[in-house]
């Protein structure tokens, strides 16, 4: 597991490292730091290029052992293709070169990022994304496992320079990827960690853990009888057939002035979702754990933000709850008020997401944030829509979502923007009450959105729908961590 993060002024060649990591273009002049690299081992990187060692994909690699003519122990020569890449170009090379160097089987790892330019993107950035791609390539989830364990060896990452005017960007490019990647870490942590065990109450565990020293963060739990006693039935609704009570977590941190507005997260808490009397197919049931990773995003983002001590306000609300069938569950047909006042008809017990973020938004619009954002793998749809390459984004702002979008491309957490036109709202009209849960198979996600919006007017907001995002399946299915590049992203620049 990595847990030391350096960055250093000097020349590849006299690195102390257990592997120096290079990535080497395919051009005939060798760039300035592989250059003298190459001169040190007597042109074999030249070598390599002229037999046509290194492969002919983006990403490829050669690992040599005891090379002459350098101080570090093994050199592992990444193809970088180009010495030009694009910003996507640049993120597969670091995640083939992170993965790449958690197999070596060393425990210091030191990258050299002199030589490859992004467009659009300087030495920051690139600090920034190597260091995310590593820790994500030495994350492990094995706290259940009682043998067959296999963790990362390695410890220390130390990131490498010849122009010592570029230091203190990778100094900055370090820490940050290093809070990211802590902070997607943790959120991928919660997702991961089983239902019986990462209940509303466990959630709430971890709030209070998160404060524990920390003199800028205040947590504030809300029971059910609180909920109760505010009117927050929608949110109650989902957890009245099961036996862990819901809880509403509040997380206020202060880093600017005392008097400034927060920005304000709010995430989807559904520990478990089987769907409630909507019971879903038996089939991959237990990927529904990861219902909660909108919550778990709040999380990460939160300790991102933490871990920089970023000069803003900020409030984070997760409306926690478990959705169980039982004797007591909320049926279809039901009628619910919400916080806001607004009667919700229930068509569907699996359109839950949007029954407990409607009380957790209109209690948030208490602080007066200066912008709102949602998460949540609040429907299938999505990955119907757009896959698993972006999370979808919808706002009542459009200069708003642009910032998001810019900030989904500056860090690697892609969104793609949807309408939210006041024709879909025709398809949660309901005979009986102000507004329905379930607008149809048409436009699902949209809706599901729109429903939010119905209680966001008058604020800066925006949902992001993570369901095709938030989560991999199948043989190495867990959760990803996703947005909290974005989000921090955001929270640094506003």
């Amino acid at each position: 597991m990595l847990q030391q993060f350096t960055a250093q002024c000097q020349q590849a060649a006299v690195a102390k490292s257990d592997c120096l990591v290079v990535m080497l273009p395919n051009t005939k002049k060798l760039p300035s730091m592989t250059s003298t690299l190459n001169s040190a081992l007597k042109g074999g990187l030249k070598a390599l290029q002229k037999n046509r060692e290194l492969g002919e994909t983006l990403g490829d690699h050669i690992l040599l052992h005891n090379p002459e003519g350098i101080t570090a122990k093994r050199l592992l020569v990444i193809n970088a293709d180009k010495l030009q890449l694009t910003d996507r170009e640049f993120l597969t090379l670091a995640e083939h070169m992170a993965r790449h160097c958690t197999k070596v089987n060393s425990s210091i790892a030191s990258v050299c990022l002199d030589d490859i330019e992004v467009t659009g993107r300087d030495l920051q950035w690139q600090a920034r994304m190597v260091t995310e791609a590593l820790i994500k390539a030495c994350y492990r989830f094995e706290p259940y496992k009682s043998s067959n364990k296999s963790p990362c060896k390695l410890t220390k990452l130390t990131l490498i320079t010849s122009d010592k005017s570029q230091l203190a960007s990778l100094k900055k490019g370090l820490r940050i990827g290093r809070a990211i990647g802590g902070g997607a870490a943790l959120a991928r942590d919660l997702g991961n960690t089983p239902p019986n065990i990462c209940n509303p109450v466990y959630l709430s565990k971890q709030a209070k853990a998160m404060a524990r020293g920390q003199d800028n963060l205040k947590v504030t739990i809300i029971d059910e009888k609180t909920m109760a006693e505010m009117g927050m039935h929608s949110l109650l609704s989902v957890g009245r057939g099961s036996a862990q009570p819901s809880q509403l977590i509040v997380m206020e941190y202060q880093g600017g002035k005392k008097d400034e507005a927060p920005y304000a997260l709010v995430g989807k808490g559904i520990t478990f979702d089987s769907g409630g009397i909507s019971l879903k197919p038996g089939a991959a049931m237990d990927e529904m754990k990861f219902d909660m990773c909108g919550a778990a995003a709040v999380f990460g983002a939160l300790h991102s933000v933490l871990t920089l001590q970023l000069k803003i306000n900020l409030v984070c609300v997760v409306a926690a709850a478990e959705n169980m069938p039982s004797a007591d569950a909320s049926r279809p047909g039901d009628i619910v008020t919400s916080l806001s006042g607004k009667t919700i008809e229930i068509l569907n017990t699996d359109a839950e997401g949007r029954l407990v973020l409607c009380d957790a938004l209109t209690y948030v619009q208490r602080y007066q944030p200066k912008t709102i954002i949602d998460l949540a793998t609040l429907t299938g749809a999505v990955i119907i829509a757009l896959g698993r390459e972006a999370t979808g984004l919808m706002s009542n702002d459009d200069q708003f979502a642009q910032t998001l979008l810019a900030a989904g491309q500056q860090s690697g957490d892609r969104v793609w923007q949807l309408p939210l036109w006041p024709e879909y709202g025709k398809l949660l009209e309901s005979p009986f009450a102000d507004i329905a849960n379930l607008g149809g198979i048409e436009a699902g996600t949209i809706t599901a959105g729109y429903f939010l919006g119905e209680f966001t007017q008058g604020q800066t907001w925006a949902h992001l729908d993570i369901a095709g995002t938030a989560w991999v399946k199948g043989e190495h299915k867990g959760a990803t961590g996703a947005p909290v590049g974005l989000l921090t992203e955001y929270l640094m620049h506003g």
